[in-house]
């Protein structure tokens, strides 16, 4: 896939679509019995003009946790890394993985999504003593 049309026409055929803006999508991906995890597409442009596609889904507030602990996470972590987010001026933590569309296939992009959907909602559960805000 080259470019996020290419993406969009696939992600709407095969995902829950449920919010749709220009070079954004977010969809909720099922995750286990009777949960979902909100997972949102996004494209970035780098500073050498290739572009990127961001894969994340949000986990906890970042208040109820040590930074630190959550960096020493991120090195344990095979497949995407933890990042800070501001949802509404309160920051969260946010699982994301960003890959390039040249390196991008319909099955590298779709187990991204399943990935980060089920990684971020164990962390999500873990953090969170077994809820599911996102």
């Amino acid at each position: 896939m080259e470019t996020f049309a290419a993406l969009e026409a696939h992600v709407k055929a095969h995902h829950d679509v449920v919010h749709d803006e220009p070079f954004m999508l977010g969809l909720e991906v099922p995750v286990g019995k009777d949960r979902h995890q909100s997972v949102f597409l996004a494209e970035l442009k780098g500073s050498d003009g290739k572009r990127f596609l961001r894969v994340e889904t949000t986990v906890a507030p970042l208040a109820n946790h040590d930074p630190e602990k959550c960096l020493r996470v991120n090195l344990m972590l095979r497949t995407g890394y933890l990042a800070v987010g501001d949802m509404e001026g309160v920051a969260f933590l946010k699982l994301c993985e960003n890959m390039l569309y040249n390196n991008l296939t319909t099955d590298a992009l779709d187990y991204i999504i399943r990935h980060i959907a089920e990684l971020g909602d164990k962390i999500e559960e873990t953090l969170n003593k077994g809820g599911d805000w996102f």
